[in-house]
């Protein structure tokens, strides 16, 4: 990741924006619109209330809007999870969420056992992996045709159904729908020795979808997390309610095409 913090991001909000992309890929270099964050940048994720008051009833709405249209789906997936495969239907992981610690204040919370890097949370999924699937290999890189997936599992995480549990996340509060991915606690700290600014993804809430989410694939090297966290900064930097929708409004063809990241 470059080390050379500058001004403000500026962020694409046009379709050329994946034209940048595709030119930094051949070239090598960084799109116009992924610009490197101050690791001292006290005002990285801090929205005006109003803004964060409507994020939330947005966030919501949405949550509470797709439950409710999705909820007979949700009980054809639980039935296919329990026929096909032994295990629970639901899948839960800790995950570390929004960094609530001043900024800056150095202070140190002599409870805390550990600096997690953000406040932990129960994230709910569909499960998609056999039981016991990291059982002696613990987490590794996601791979097109991963062994530990079951059948149905497939499937769910190609149209990313495997997510739609989350929305509870949404409702109480752990996460938002658009925002950086949340990350397990162990990968969090392995991933913050080795870039030093991955822990800036936490000053804004995890979310289900996010503009790292929609620009590339699963990550599959310590390249390709770099290259998210690049932009879950530039989303931080730039986040603003028409820019939560704009990416809500993204993810629809990335789902449908079955392209991007989750």
């Amino acid at each position: 990741m470059a080390a050379n913090p500058s001004p403000k991001a500026e962020m694409s909000s046009t379709p050329g924006g994946r034209s940048d992309e595709r030119t930094a890929r051949r070239t090598g270099s960084r799109p116009a619109y992924l610009r490197v964050v101050s690791q001292d940048d006290d005002q990285l994720g801090t929205l005006p209330m109003r803004h964060a008051r409507a994020r939330r009833i947005l966030d919501c709405i949405v949550a509470s809007i797709g439950i409710v249209l999705t909820l007979p789906l949700w009980i054809v997936l639980a039935v296919l999870i329990k026929l096909t495969s032994r295990g629970p239907i639901f899948h839960t992981q800790t995950r570390v969420g929004l960094d609530t610690r001043k900024t800056g204040s150095g202070e140190k919370d002599p409870r805390r056992r550990a600096d997690l890097g953000g406040r932990p949370f129960t994230i709910y999924k569909f499960r998609t992996m056999h039981v016991a699937a990291e059982h002696g290999t613990g987490a590794v890189w996601a791979t097109p045709n991963d062994p530990r997936v079951t059948g149905v599992g497939r499937f769910l995480r190609r149209y990313r159904l495997d997510e739609l549990p989350q929305l509870v996340n949404v409702l109480k509060g752990e996460m938002s729908v658009v925002g950086p991915r949340p990350e397990r606690p162990t990968i969090f700290a392995e991933l913050r020795d080795s870039i030093p600014q991955y822990p800036l993804r936490q000053r804004a809430r995890p979310g289900i979808t996010g503009l790292a989410q929609v620009r590339q694939q699963y990550d599959s090297c310590l390249e390709d997390v770099q290259r998210k966290v690049e932009f879950d900064l530039t989303y931080i930097r730039e986040q603003s309610l028409w820019q939560d929708l704009r990416i809500m409004l993204e993810t629809i063809p990335v789902i449908l095409l079955r392209k991007g990241g989750w």
